[in-house]
Order: C-alpha cells, then sequence, then structure tokens
C-alpha cells in the first residue's frame, strides 16, 4: 500500500480492522505445547499480492472521498 499521509486522519479503526481481517487467514499460531504466545505471517501468494493492491486502492479512494466531503484539500503533497 502507498502511503498517502494526506489521508491518515481519515484512516478509522474500522478501516485497521478490515485490513487485519483480510490478512488473518496468514497467520499460523505457536503450536500448542508451546507458551511463548507468539505466532508467524505465512509467505504471500500471488492472488494474496494481488488482493492486497485492490484493496489498497479501494481504501485510498475511501479515504479520498472522506478527504473531500470533510472540505479539506484533497490534492496530493509534493
Amino acid at each position: 500500500m502507498k502511503l498517502r499521509t494526506d489521508l491518515l486522519e481519515h484512516l478509522t479503526a474500522a478501516d485497521i480492522l478490515e485490513e487485519a481481517a483480510a490478512n488473518q487467514h496468514r497467520y499460523n499460531a505457536e503450536p500448542s505445547f508451546s507458551k511463548t504466545g507468539i505466532g508467524h505471517l505465512s509467505p504471500r501468494s500471488t492472488a494474496d499480492s494481488a488482493n492486497e493492491a485492490v484493496r489498497s486502492e479501494a481504501l485510498i479512494q475511501k479515504l479520498t472521498r472522506r478527504l473531500r466531503k470533510s472540505g479539506k484539500n484533497g490534492a496530493r503533497p509534493s
């Protein structure tokens, strides 16, 4: 995802939760006999990368609409 700092103030907890849920299938918990409480993410597939690009563009569009609705300038920073 490309970072658009002008859009960060319009990011909500729901947006973050949605992105976390979209990546949840990649999380592998530790074996049940371990006690560290640590798991890991499995590598992304090509399909995961493509889906992430689509979600990223959709999020940018959503945040851009929120920015315009708030009445602030929606121009990209230089």
